[in-house]
């Protein structure tokens, strides 16, 4: 049986779990409270912190949008879904810090319905969590990479493999031929193990967020920096911005379902830049970025 309310209670929870981890590891700075309505039916409810004392902009939204039918990007891809009406749900994040040597961290985790009198409702859930670091550093990587393996707990050993490399494909820069970061979970349409089983999958991936981001943040954010260091930091953000506004999906839908562009868009950076034809100096910790980190690899066989 597909349970709704409790998806939602779950997900309002996280939200709420999510934005009292980072504020206590940021020590300055608060979230704001943000509550909307959307016309065409359901709202959110979207946090943001910025300018604290370690995360330039911080944003956690939580969103539970509704309609009479999909638009047509959605239904070309799932023709099963004409004269559905819908309902999406899901918390959805990105840490943006102040420091260049602590990563920018995303997490999502969603759930979608889609029903028509008489038939069975079409659902699933997706998500996952994904680390863009500029600085690499082993230990982080594979931190977070182990942290994912335990997340797919529910689903068995197999499912970390799987979801590691639909990450890896996902985020990847068609554009610019290289991936975003280094990685982590990424999975969609998932109903098959049933709806028990998946809603226990996606709760796990939601509760290991924490985990995988606060230890790299404490250990990175007293490193110290300056100009150079920032300026990098800059142009990285432009490649997540490209990434969001080109490819991302969530992004994609919110807009394309008359959703608040407010709260689409605050997982951009607050400041960005780019450069024309901008190239890493030659052996330069900038370079092993791209050289070194921002490669297909096994972290967890290192």
């Amino acid at each position: 049986m597909v349970d709704i309310a409790a998806v939602k209670q779950y997900l309002m929870g996280l939200q709420d779990t999510i934005c009292a981890g980072l504020e206590l590891i940021d020590g300055a700075g608060n979230f704001i409270t943000d509550e909307w309505q959307r016309e065409q039916g359901g709202g959110g409810r979207s946090r943001v912190l910025n300018r604290g004392g370690v995360f330039e902009k911080a944003g956690v939204n939580f969103s539970h949008v509704s309609g009479d039918k999909l638009p047509n990007s959605a239904t070309a891809i799932r023709p099963e879904l004409v004269g559905r009406s819908f309902q999406a749900m899901g918390v959805s994040l990105v840490v943006h810090p102040n420091n260049p040597y602590v990563p920018t961290s995303h997490m999502n985790v969603r759930f979608f319905v889609a029903e028509k009198a008489g038939e069975d409702p079409v659902w699933w859930f997706g998500g996952g969590f994904d680390l863009t670091p500029y600085y690499g550093f082993e230990e982080d990587c594979i931190h977070w990479h182990q942290v994912s393996k335990n997340a797919c707990e529910p689903l068995g050993d197999a499912a970390y493999d799987e979801y590691k490399k639909w990450c890896d494909e996902y985020f990847y820069i068609k554009h610019r031929n290289e991936p975003r970061g280094v990685g982590g979970l990424f999975f969609d349409d998932l109903n098959k193990p049933g709806f028990d089983k998946s809603f226990e999958f996606m709760r796990s991936v939601g509760n290991h967020y924490l985990e995988a981001y606060v230890p790299i943040v404490e250990r990175r954010k007293g490193v110290e920096f300056g100009d150079r260091e920032k300026a990098f930091q800059k142009i990285r953000r432009g490649r997540y911005v490209e990434f969001n506004l080109v490819y991302d999906r969530g992004t994609l839908f919110g807009l394309q379902t008359g959703g608040r562009t407010e709260s689409i868009l605050m997982s951009l950076p607050a400041d960005v830049g780019w450069e024309y034809n901008w190239q890493p100096e030659a052996g330069s910790e900038e370079a092993k970025l791209t050289d070194y980190y921002l490669q297909e690899r096994d972290w967890l066989s290192n």
